[in-house]
């Protein structure tokens, strides 16, 4: 086992992490909320715990599988115990249990929340909860593997350990280059659906945090009763997007890079995943149109 090696990237972690946490740092400040603290303490403490254990590269800097799951497996515990901190110093979640199930749920992209009133909670923690749902819905490891120099094969392992699939497959031939695909995918869409919320009428905040939550399709939302209060025209647009997110990122490799449609559907998941939306969505309407 590759103890240094371990070490050494689980750092790399929490200075991502350190990273994120300067986003709803900057939203308490424009809100001026008292939990700037809060993320402040977390944010410094998670970078120079980061920065300590990761400042020096180990002599052996190659991994195999096993590796790869201690450093997945570890990595979501680092990230979930430090992400729940600011809940708890500002008081929003004061039990730390409650807040670490609440962070878990975020970076998992599970939707699940112990919260009976979002509504109470700051701005800046909506929005690290919400951000949670953004990192989870493409992986901190895929991002990683976008900005960290590694060898292939650590790559590999690494991807293959934070898949949920039975494959994992290349896009490219550098599984680094693919990394960065998927993320460029990844943050255009949710740029773009951003500026369609944001042009249709919606505040700014309330556009990001839901942009965040439908991006991971944990539908974490900042409201009590998620999007019933918005109109009908952004409950449209929430639903759309949270289909497209849904969908296998290659399918959108294939019709960004040249690929007709008619070979991006032949990906036979993203056939079936269709075919249950639309089988779903019939049985809705059949079942609504007989209760009314």
């Amino acid at each position: 086992m590759n103890h240094s090696s371990i070490i050494y990237i689980l750092g790399k972690i929490l200075q991502i992490e350190a990273l994120f946490m300067l986003l709803p740092l900057v939203v308490s400040i424009i809100y001026r909320e008292d939990d700037f603290f809060a993320f402040l303490i977390t944010l410094v403490v998670t970078g120079v715990v980061g920065t300590a254990v990761s400042f020096r590269k180990p002599g052996k800097s190659s991994f195999y599988a096993r590796e790869g799951f201690v450093i997945v497996a570890l990595g979501w515990i680092l990230m979930s115990v430090m992400g729940a901190m600011p809940f708890v110093l500002n008081g929003d979640i004061p039990d730390f249990t409650d807040a670490f199930f609440e962070t878990v749920s975020g970076f998992t992209t599970t939707g699940s929340s112990i919260l009976s009133d979002v509504e109470v909670l700051s701005h800046a923690s909506l929005f690290w909860r919400s951000l949670t749902h953004w990192i989870g819905g493409m992986g901190v490891f895929v991002f990683m593997l976008a900005v960290m120099p590694m060898a292939g094969a650590q790559n590999m392992h690494l991807m293959r350990s934070e898949s949920p699939g039975p494959e994992v497959g290349k896009l490219v031939p550098r599984l680094r280059d693919t990394a960065m695909i998927l993320y460029r995918l990844y943050f255009a869409l949710t740029v773009l659906m951003l500026l369609v919320l944001v042009f249709t009428g919606m505040d700014g905040f309330d556009a990001v945090t839901l942009t965040f939550g439908t991006a991971g399709t944990g539908g974490f939302a900042i409201k009590n009763d998620s999007v019933a209060s918005y109109s009908s025209l952004h409950q449209i647009i929430i639903s759309v997007f949270m289909i497209l997110f849904g969908i296998n990122f290659n399918f959108f490799f294939f019709l960004t890079f040249g690929k007709s449609i008619k070979e991006a559907f032949k990906m036979e998941e993203v056939r079936v995943y269709l075919l249950i939306l639309a089988a779903s969505v019939a049985a809705i309407m059949f079942n609504a149109r007989h209760c009314f």
